[in-house]
């Protein structure tokens, strides 16, 4: 067991991390066995993993379980990057959430990371022609989980969405890599044109609780978006921004502000 636990660590050291917290949970607390064990040590990748809980989550008088087990199967095998996201996503908030203290709980327990992947289905059942499915997929997840990511909208890796209420992606928005947001984040549209009319947010950009950006605007590399902010025109890189409507307080005051998750606008470089 030992060396296939190790042999494990060296191919998907995400993975085996998840396995070797779920054999703790249950050692600390035995009433959680039948939950770990479905949701994690029945499995033998982390794909079949996020298959299980995300068809679990969705499923409803509506769509039976193993129908929607089926999609996600297949949506993991036709589309390695699905899983190679999901384990970034999984990493991301692990770094950067402090309530987040094992590889284990986003997947488990935090609706973000849940509504997240679910989403990752979705966008690969879009990309794949099956739209009224991938709308199902996005029905379901914005009833189950209270968050709203139109299945077109593109979004990179190593997000971090925490807590997660009543978020809003549109449909022709984009996310970068490394992006960190709030709940209550909208990026939406403001009119009701049907081209391209929402926001393009750039890699490592923090976007603070509640904060609304509006339209077919550039949110920079590396930017800070303050939580209730409206954000109307587009935003540099590296820059602070916040105000209804927001405009440029300061310097991003730091490298990776989705990472650092400095929200404080007094901070050096904000004034």
């Amino acid at each position: 067991m030992a060396e296939t636990h190790a042999k494990l660590a060296e191919f998907d050291p995400v993975w085996a991390q998840i396995r070797t917290e779920a054999e703790d949970a249950i050692a600390h607390e035995p009433l959680f066995g039948g939950l770990v064990h479905s949701s994690i040590l029945h499995h033998k990748t982390i794909e079949s993993a996020l298959a299980y809980r995300i068809s679990l989550k969705l499923t409803s008088t509506e769509m039976p379980e193993q129908i929607l087990r089926e999609i996600c199967d297949a949506a993991y095998a036709a589309d390695a990057d699905l899983a190679l996201a999901a384990r970034a996503d999984i990493v991301a908030v692990h770094d950067r959430d402090p309530a987040c203290d094992r590889f284990i709980q986003p997947v488990l327990f935090f609706k973000g990371f849940q509504a997240l992947q679910a989403y990752r289905v979705a966008h690969w059942l879009w990309t794949s022609g099956r739209l009224d499915m991938a709308r199902f997929f996005q029905m379901r997840s914005s009833e189950v989980f209270g968050i709203d990511i139109h299945p077109a909208a593109r979004v990179g890796k190593g997000i971090m969405i925490d807590h997660a209420h009543s978020i809003v992606i549109g449909e022709t928005a984009t996310v970068g890599d490394n992006v960190s947001m709030l709940h209550s984040v909208t990026l939406g549209g403001t009119g009701k044109e049907e081209e391209d009319r929402h926001p393009k947010i750039g890699n490592g950009v923090l976007i603070g609780a509640g904060a609304k950006v509006l339209g077919n605007i550039r949110v920079g590399d590396c930017s800070r978006i303050a939580a209730g902010s409206v954000v109307l025109e587009e935003v540099p890189p590296c820059k602070t921004v916040a105000g209804v409507p927001a405009k440029i307080v300061g310097e991003a005051g730091c490298a990776q502000p989705s990472v650092s998750m400095d929200q404080l606008l007094g901070t050096k470089g904000t004034q």
